[in-house]
């Protein structure tokens, strides 16, 4: 079996984590507080800041951007309390803001609207100056016309991923679209199919990645890589390749509703599938943010690897990707649950902390508070993780953490696993289908401990691999 089958026979794979339970009975469990601990920020009175986006500035402060409209500043935020003596608002009057990024002494965001930056020219903490960088995209009025925006990537482009403006079609340009923003300030359509985006980031190799929410066309939440000319899955903006062909070509055949996806991507050569599929009320309901382990190892063993926030579930989940045949396929875990408000906002900074924003607009959200600004350190403790989850012809290869016990993880019996997929349709959302028991035939440790290769019968193409390793410690 070669590389490229054995990436169509997986699709996406789910993976729970396993408990941290090394504990003997007579100890405490551990709980996720010992290894990641999350300081909450205490906001100014009277101030609704539904943190929406962060920026660590040069100076060492920290911009947080406001679903309502605000930029702050927060002085000294790595500090182990911060109090809301150290915030002052920076800008205000803005639309929705979504996205932060700086470059050459401005302040980019993106809103509803368009790209802007900002600037404080008099040095007296407050921005003065505001520039529209590109407005061609349009905006209805609707609530669901959101805007998120990437960092700069190495050609110094904003990319941008634009909500429909309702679930199913687009009579608004460029609404269901990625679209990059030059230095000079020029719009290049660049990814068609994009339906509720939650947020948008970079990997260490520099691809875009970008979560979409359950509806039509997307039978579950995803993670979903960002290719210049490609389609992701929705076809609701396919009116705007009017203005796209010159980029990139013409709209791609539409998919085939009550198919399922990979039976999909082997009709449209321009469809590029999800990278990972959220299992929908097990891993989360709404994901949103995107940021890459860019610490070297300050963060924990996860040095790489990408962190999704979910909105409703007020969490933050791992993810680890793998590229074969040029195709991204890859692993989420349950990583920290917890957070005051909905996690929204995600930003990873070098020295290992990660700023975590959180509204319930909406929605509502398991952190009942109606916004929150926090961040999640790492106290120092490896927590006992399935670091990885690779794919292999014959089943999986686990890395892990810690050394494992080589009894107990060599037993079949240590491991579960099932497997389903979602219906690729136009209607909302979808029931798990397809469902069936794969089986763990063998189970082999490494020499070192740190790996077992898992042996399984029952691999199905496009589909989720659920795995449990209760019995492993």
């Amino acid at each position: 079996m070669d590389i490229r089958l054995c990436w169509l026979l997986l699709g996406v794979i789910a993976a729970t984590a396993i408990p941290a339970t090394r504990a003997r009975a007579e100890e405490k469990p551990p709980v996720e507080s010992d290894y990641y601990r999350i300081t909450t920020f205490e906001v100014p009175k009277d101030v609704v800041l539904e943190a929406s986006a962060f920026q660590l500035m040069p100076d060492g402060k920290l911009a947080v951007a406001s679903r309502r409209g605000e930029i702050w500043m927060v002085t000294d935020p790595f500090a182990k309390e911060v109090k809301a003596s150290q915030f002052k608002r920076f800008a205000h009057g803005l639309h929705e803001v979504l996205s932060l990024a700086e470059r050459d002494g401005w302040l980019y965001l993106v809103q509803r609207s368009d790209v802007s930056r900002v600037k404080d020219t008099d040095g007296d903490g407050v921005a003065d100056l505001f520039e529209v960088v590109n407005d061609e995209w349009e905006i209805s009025g609707d609530y669901h016309e959101y805007a998120f925006g990437s960092k700069f990537d190495k050609e110094g482009n904003l990319w941008v991923v634009l909500c429909l403006t309702g679930s199913f079609s687009s009579d608004v340009k460029y609404r269901g679209w990625c679209v990059r923003i030059t230095p000079e300030g020029k719009l290049i359509p660049t990814t068609s199919g994009v339906r509720s985006p939650g947020g948008i980031g970079a990997n260490l190799a520099g691809d875009i990645f970008y979560t979409d929410n359950q509806g039509p066309w997307n039978g579950t939440c995803g993670l979903k890589h960002l290719i210049p000319g490609k389609f992701v899955g929705h076809p609701g903006g396919f009116k705007w390749y009017n203005f796209a062909e010159s980029f990139i070509g013409k709209a791609p055949r539409e998919p085939e509703s009550g198919s399922r996806f990979m039976i999909e991507a082997k009709k449209i050569p321009e469809y590029e599938p999800p990278a990972i599929l959220f299992p929908y009320d097990k891993m989360g309901k709404s994901a949103a943010g995107v940021a890459a382990d860019t610490s070297n190892g300050k963060f924990g063993p996860f040095a790489g690897q990408l962190f999704v926030t979910d909105q409703s579930f007020s969490t933050v989940m791992r993810c680890d990707l793998e590229k074969v045949q040029g195709h991204y396929q890859g692993a989420c875990f349950p990583f920290r649950e917890g957070f005051s408000s909905g996690s929204l906002g995600l930003e990873m900074t070098a020295n290992g902390s990660l700023f975590v924003g959180g509204t319930n607009r909406g929605w509502g959200s398991r952190g009942n508070k109606p916004f929150a600004v926090e961040r999640l350190d790492w106290t120092g403790k490896v927590p006992f993780e399935i670091q990885t989850m690779r794919a292999k012809p014959d089943g999986f290869e686990l890395t892990f953490t810690e050394p494992v016990d080589t009894q107990k993880a060599s037993d079949p019996a240590s491991y579960t696993m099932e497997t389903y997929t979602y219906i690729f349709q136009a209607s909302y959302g979808s029931p798990v289908v397809d469902q069936a028991t794969a089986k763990i035939e063998k189970a082999t440790v490494s020499a070192d401990r740190k790996s077992v290769r898992l042996k399984i019968a029952g691999l199905q193409e496009g589909h989720i691999h659920e795995l449990h390793a209760n019995g492993v410690r």
